[in-house]
């Protein structure tokens, strides 16, 4: 049974988690956190402190031992806020590496949202009214709009517990001209997405992290009615909280049950961020779910280890809806992207026994076909490069840096250029994968040419191959010819001959 780990290095707290894949879901089989702070002082001075870092690999280091023990399979480690904004965070990254040998990945703010809420929707059941998805964590705070399990809205607000900590409240407890700064700030942020999600009409609201956990608690424990409902916060309850934690020094935040020692130094910004966010979107209070992006991280593992389980089937679809964006975006012809997309997934099947890629190539292919064209969109000179730079630096939600880069090589070499082992590219990818793209690239470059004519006068394509022949019989639609997508093919003839060792052969039939 495959064993996955997932690692969040926050900038208020580190997280591990591991789960087993039993019969198409995971199962929890360990879970550490320690506050480190790693993003105190980022957000002033632009820089990590060596004390902060130095925390922060000694528990990495114990969660290194940790995924050991358990015999994992991937880890994956993911850094946030705090290394998005840090000048140094490359000496950062080399220390983990040097450490423990993981590769720790800087995902943006929207696919920190994304993964939370892949990480919710995959562990709950899906409901068809829309949700709000707050996650406030040390450096940011994502706001996610969901409506039957599929995202309809996304946003990340640099409204972090620690950063507004930082930037605003130095004194203890803060003056009112400190909050009154902070809570100009926070409204002045919200107030740019408010529209967009009121008019979603949200009906549930859900609040993950520490702080939403620690506020929940709190709530709960303060309450004169006797109830101790500890997931639910209400409007009126999140309103007397942020006065109440406001006026407290934090040695008196530090008894309130549920907030705790390292907490209470930040949850006063953090309480406010919850009140005006609850004040400004019109919502009635939320519910806190301790699910979070380490569950969306193992739910894209498990995805990509099965295709099957209800994850994978999210994360198609998410995929999916961040392509046809893109393309949409970048004014891309859909109907030839959809063509040329079609004659890839035909070819890669067709010539299964020739390429041999494994079975994850067919999905960046399928991408590659979609986004091939999006360089236009900057300049027709210089485009297939553009492209390149798109694709790898743009916000195609669901793909890991590394597989963004290996869809780009994939759409890069479609006009005269080939791929060459010294060109930038082809040095980023992963050594392992290389051969593989090379491949890839001139299937896409077969799909475009059965496409070039953008008038779909090839009806089909006649598949024959034997040990050193490949042989393309195109069937074209009544009274149109083919002239021209064979003489593409034929082009293309000798770079086929180089990367599979066959020859290629074609003709109208």
């Amino acid at each position: 049974m495959p064993t996955f780990a997932a690692v969040d290095i926050g900038s208020n707290s580190v997280r591990l988690k591991i789960a087993r894949l039993t019969r198409g879901h995971l199962r929890q089989v360990h879970e550490d956190r320690e506050v480190t702070r790693l993003g105190e002082g980022v957000f002033r001075s632009g820089f990590l402190t060596p004390e902060s870092m130095a925390e922060t690999v000694k528990v990495l280091r114990r969660f290194h031992r940790a995924t050991q023990q358990v015999v994992t399979d991937p880890v994956r480690v993911v850094a946030t806020s705090a290394l998005r904004d840090a000048r140094n965070s490359q000496a950062f990254l080399e220390w983990v590496r040097s450490a423990t040998g993981w590769t720790v990945e800087i995902i943006s703010g929207l696919e920190e949202a994304r993964l939370i809420h892949l990480g919710i929707v995959s562990n709950l059941r899906a409901d068809n009214s829309p949700t709000l998805m707050m996650d406030l964590g040390g450096g940011s705070c994502e706001l996610t709009v969901s409506a039957r399990g599929q995202i309809r809205e996304t946003v990340s607000l640099p409204l972090g517990a620690v950063r507004l900590t930082d930037e605003f409240l130095r004194h203890d407890p803060p003056r009112k001209g400190e909050l009154k700064r902070l809570q100009g700030f926070i409204a002045r942020e919200v107030n740019r997405v408010a529209s967009r999600v009121i008019s979603a009409k949200v009906k549930n609201v859900i609040a993950t992290s520490g702080t939403a956990d620690a506020l929940a608690t709190a709530a709960s424990n303060l309450r004169k009615n006797g109830s101790r409902q500890r997931l639910v916060v209400s409007r009126a309850e999140m309103t007397r909280l942020a006065k109440r934690l406001a006026r407290m020094p934090v040695d008196e935040r530090r008894k309130i049950e549920g907030i705790g020692l390292r907490r209470a130094e930040i949850v006063v910004a953090g309480a406010m961020v919850y009140h005006e966010l609850i004040d400004r979107l019109h919502l009635k209070g939320f519910r806190y779910s301790p699910l979070g992006l380490r569950d969306g991280l193992l739910a894209q593992m498990a995805a990509e280890h099965d295709r099957s389980t209800r994850s994978g089937r999210q994360i198609e679809s998410e995929r999916w809806d961040s392509i046809t964006k893109a393309v949409a975006h970048y004014r891309v012809d859909m109907k030839h992207a959809l063509d040329v997309r079609e004659s890839a997934m035909f070819l890669f099947s067709a010539l299964r026994s020739v390429h041999g890629l494994a079975p994850e190539f067919r999905e960046w292919l399928s991408a590659a076909a979609m986004l091939y064209e999006v360089g236009d969109y900057l300049n027709r000179n210089g485009h297939h490069r553009h492209t390149y730079y798109i694709i790898s630096n743009s916000e195609i939600l669901g793909y890991t840096p590394q597989q963004r880069r290996l869809i780009a090589a994939i759409a890069r070499y479609l006009g005269k250029s080939r791929p060459a082992l010294d060109e930038a590219p082809i040095k980023a990818l992963d050594p392992a994968d290389r051969p593989g793209v090379q491949k890839a690239i001139m299937l896409l470059r077969l799909a475009r040419a059965l496409n070039l004519g953008r008038s779909r006068a090839v009806q089909r394509v006649r598949v024959s191959h034997r040990a050193a022949q490949v042989h393309l019989a195109l069937v074209p639609r009544r009274r149109m010819g083919v002239d021209l997508e064979l003489w593409a093919i034929e082009k293309d003839a000798p770079y086929f001959r180089e990367v599979f060792g066959r020859e290629l052969s074609t003709a109208a039939v």
